[in-house]
């Protein structure tokens, strides 16, 4: 019997192929409207975002629902990573569509230490399929782990 949720070791991503999905958490010490602010800041996001750790080209964000979002490595052999929002909900959630696919992040925070789990959602198998083989997985892992040195940088002042 397959499992129906695998782990990879080396992204710290779940693979749940009943709900098609993509799932990665991460653990900060810090409270979640720094995160959030993180994740909705065009000057932040700017930092942090590009999975080889180099800061973006060009980043817009039109936080609203239904507002987009683009991202633009300054690699030229990747493309800009745009995208709607669907749901935001401050400093607790968002929700967007892109590459036909619902992300979410979803921050949960006790004591100062905020729990993030991000959800990229395919709407078929062959939609995950493909995400995997691009290495969306492995991709978003080392995006959230730049994440995770921004933070703990700012912190440290």
């Amino acid at each position: 019997m397959v499992p129906t949720i695998q782990h990879s070791v080396e992204t710290r991503a779940a693979i749940d192929r009943r709900e098609n999905a993509i799932i990665l958490k991460r653990s900060f010490d810090a409270p979640r409207d720094m995160i959030f602010s993180a994740w909705t800041d065009p000057n932040q996001v700017a930092i942090w975002w590009d999975a080889a750790g180099a800061p973006l080209a060009r980043c817009e964000i039109d936080l609203r629902i239904g507002g987009k979002f683009t991202f633009v490595s300054a690699s030229e052999n990747v493309p800009p990573f745009t995208g709607t929002y669907h749901k935001i909900e401050r400093p607790v959630s968002l929700a967007f569509e892109a590459m036909g696919a619902l992300g979410t992040v979803d921050l949960r925070e006790e004591g100062g230490r905020t729990e993030m789990i991000v959800t990229i959602k395919c709407p078929t198998p062959e939609h995950l399929e493909t995400f995997l083989a691009m290495g969306v997985n492995e991709g978003t892992a080392e995006t959230l782990d730049n994440l995770v040195d921004f933070i703990r940088n700012r912190l440290r002042g």
